[in-house]
């Protein structure tokens, strides 16, 4: 008994036009009738290819605006009846149906639609497809008589065998195109649920079912003995990296891609603080070691840079901008050395000059860095589980913070506690950093107390701590337990401490604060990140 299924009608119906054309012609040529809906049928028709309507195979009109075309018996049952099964075709001599042997569907645009921002919940409600997921469902059921596609990137492998097969389809193509078609119906359906979830104010669902499609492979993980795949959203929210633009270099790391999500998830909070002025974070080990805010993209890179040097050599930088010819000259002097650089967008001639700098420079183009007006769900794994929690999307307000001590802040030194407050909510805790005139001089994180980021934080800066006329700011990403820290900042020479508050001996850090003339700010909210 032969594996190979005939081809005799088809049914297209599809959303993404790419390549139909040429597609319906071989199909046509081979002498398959088509059946088709809508739009794809006036397309079709108007490209001189045959094509029948589907309701003149079901007697009934679309109907409701569209929602009701394909949900009949004489299009479920052309698709599900067993051709080896009498029985089956009994019931479609009796009712008039005539097979379907090939059924091509691709979805509403449901995820596309989703992403762009000013859409209307009764917008993304009609992207819902009810009938084409419906019929993938149906002929991916019945995959041993009907074969099924679902992405134009099947079409050649799909008329090749054809061609071979004399109108024919292998087993084997029928189980891959079947198993592509609930793998896209069940993308599809988390999709909608995830958008869904977002819409219900129950965050956290009894039953979490996440969907993700690979987008690639990757060389190894954080260490070489690890393997590593990239997934990607199917409905992200805003600029994200799976789906971002490479327009230079070597794929990236998982390492990369670990560092250049810190930097971007900086610099997209650092542009909701200042939205006209130009972002820059510069990232090493998902660690920010440079960041600034400047009017001007050159200097606002490098105050960014000179936070840490050092640290700053093959790291990851992400600006809010687009980069333009004389910020690229600029990132290209000196000893300077970037893995990676994420942007809006670059201009053909500033890609080029950092590429010819950099012969293996990754340029990521994400386009509007604004934040989604969403906040999402991060997931971490752990051994048996998973942890999840809404992103830290509090917003850093400067006109909310808290005078506790000493001299009143000025606008300026509001300004700038902003910004230090909004870095030290990127580093890993226990984290304090201290910065000055928009950008970040040092910063310590990841350590076991907070003394000891205190510490670091003033080795980092203290080349540059007594340069400037500007207010020296030190960020604390929670309270002081004890005023050793403090002191440890002001005597190196930080004119304004900021943190959370909270602790029971809050009193002393204000009493030291009085006593040196050093304004201490409170802003209520702590951010902790492991």
């Amino acid at each position: 008994m032969t594996d190979l299924a005939p081809v005799r009608r088809a049914l297209i119906s599809v959303s993404d036009k790419t390549d139909l054309i040429p597609f319906a012609r071989a199909l046509a040529t081979m002498g398959i009738e088509l059946l088709s809906t809508g739009g794809t049928a006036r397309t079709l028709d108007e490209a001189g290819v045959k094509v029948r309507t589907v309701e003149s195979m079901t007697g009934f009109p679309e109907m409701m605006d569209g929602r009701v075309k394909t949900l009949h018996p004489r299009v479920h049952g052309a698709i599900l009846a067993r051709r080896d099964v009498a029985s089956h075709i009994s019931a479609l001599e009796e009712h008039g149906i005539e097979t379907i042997d090939l059924v091509c569907v691709n979805l509403y645009p449901f995820e596309r639609t989703i992403r762009e921002p000013e859409v209307t919940t009764k917008q993304a409600i009609e992207q819902i497809d009810i009938g084409g997921p419906s019929m993938l469902r149906s002929a991916a059921k019945n995959h041993d008589h009907v074969t099924v596609v679902t992405s134009s990137g099947q079409y050649d492998r799909l008329i090749n065998e054809l061609k071979s097969q004399d109108c024919h389809t292998s087993q084997t193509l029928r189980a891959d195109f079947a198993a592509a078609a609930f793998s896209r119906t069940a993308e599809y359906d988390a999709a909608i649920s995830a958008w869904m979830g977002h819409q219900s104010e129950a965050r956290f669902p009894d039953v979490l079912q996440l969907s993700f499609t690979a987008q690639e492979s990757l060389r190894y993980g954080e260490n070489p003995h690890q393997r590593a795949m990239l997934y990607a959203d199917p409905a992200p929210s805003g600029a994200d990296l799976a789906s971002a633009e490479q327009l230079r270099g070597k794929p990236l790391s998982y390492n990369n891609i670990l560092d250049a999500a810190a930097a971007m998830e900086l610099v997209q909070d650092l542009r909701d603080l200042s939205p006209d002025a130009t972002s820059v974070a510069v990232v090493k080990h998902t660690n920010p070691c440079g960041a600034a805010v400047r009017t001007d993209p050159v200097e606002a890179f490098s105050r960014a840079h000179a936070g840490d040097p050092m640290a700053a050599y093959g790291g990851i930088a992400a600006i809010s901008k687009p980069v333009e010819v004389p910020l690229a000259r600029c990132m290209i002097e000196e000893a300077r050395f970037l893995e990676v650089v994420i942007a809006e967008g670059f201009t053909p001639e500033a890609a080029e000059l950092l590429g010819d700098r950099w012969s293996n420079i990754r340029l990521l183009a994400t386009g509007d860095l604004r934040r989604p007006s969403r906040t999402e769900i991060m997931y971490r794994s752990i051994p048996g589980g998973l942890l999840a929690q809404e992103q830290d999307r509090a917003p850093v307000q400067p006109d909310d913070f808290r005078h506790a001590a000493g001299p009143a802040p000025s606008e300026e030194m509001l300004a700038e506690a902003g910004m230090l407050s909004t870095v030290v909510k990127h580093l890993k805790s226990n984290a304090v950093c201290i910065g000055r005139g928009g950008a970040l001089l040092g910063a310590g994180a990841g350590q076991m107390d907070r003394v000891a980021s205190c510490k670091i934080a003033i080795e980092k800066s203290a080349a540059r701590l007594g340069k400037g006329e500007d207010t020296v700011v030190a960020a604390s990403d929670a309270f002081f337990p004890f005023s050793d820290g403090p002191e440890l900042l002001i005597d190196a020479g930080v004119q304004c401490l900021i943190h959370p508050g909270g602790s029971k001996r809050d009193s002393e850090t204000f009493e030291l604060c009085e006593q040196r003339g050093v304004t201490c700010l409170l802003t209520g909210v702590r951010h902790f990140r492991h």
